[in-house]
């Protein structure tokens, strides 16, 4: 087993069945004064990267203070919210199961994760799974814009070597991150991206899903 496995959230860890989407906006308008008209791709990028990227759709000046205030607005609500996010949202099958697993076998975990860290950690505590994370030894949206600058942040907080991680993520992005900070990528089909895609983009192993515990712990051991 690897000493540490780090974990993507959203589409790998769970599903927020677009309520996510929603405290998004909300926020949004909150600190912009703005309606939101339309958002930037989400998919395997950063919370500071789609504000700025969707602050200039609607002619908004973008600014680092924009991403504090947007951050603080996007925490507070999903703690305000979480019992709403628990009735619409849940973990993926399988995902409970595989973190208890690893931590049963002495293996580090946290997460790296394009999520601000308090909505990131209302996410797992509003599903039961932020007990098997080491929630410091983690990286947010908070800490860079691209999944190596978060790889990287994670790996020196953690002192740990990318030969001895492990990341699980569900997009192309992440793979290419995983790659790129050195780090052995199980890519998991769970999100928008197929197992080809996935595969093509230079995952070392594809995963269907986290429901099969022994093949995915198989896995992630190498």
């Amino acid at each position: 087993m690897p000493e540490l496995v780090l974990w993507d959230i959203d589409h790998t860890l769970m599903a927020t069945r677009g309520f996510g989407g929603e405290l998004w906006a909300q926020a949004f308008r909150q600190v912009t004064g703005v309606v939101l008209r339309e958002q930037v791709s989400v998919t395997g990028s950063t919370e500071r990267v789609i504000l700025r990227e969707t602050a200039r759709l609607h002619d908004i000046r973008y600014r680092d203070d924009l991403f504090t205030r947007f951050a603080d607005a996007l925490g507070a609500l999903h703690v305000r919210r979480a019992a709403e996010l628990r009735e619409r949202g849940h973990a993926l099958p399988g995902a409970a199961a595989v973190l208890a697993a690893l931590e049963d076998r002495g293996v580090r975990q946290s997460v790296v994760t394009g999520n601000i860290r308090q909505a990131a950690e209302v996410k797992l505590a509003t599903f039961g799974l932020d007990g098997y994370m080491r929630l410091d030894e983690g990286a947010y949206a908070e800490d860079g814009e691209g999944r190596p600058e978060l790889l990287c942040a994670a790996l020196k907080r953690s002192a740990t070597s990318p030969s001895d991680a492990v990341f699980l993520g569900d997009t192309l992005a992440d793979v290419a991150g995983g790659l790129e900070a050195g780090v052995r990528v199980v890519a998991v089909a769970t999100g928008r991206t197929s197992p080809s895609d996935l595969s093509a983009a230079g995952a070392h192993v594809v995963l269907g899903g986290l429901s099969d515990t022994d093949r995915a712990l198989a896995v992630i051991g190498g």
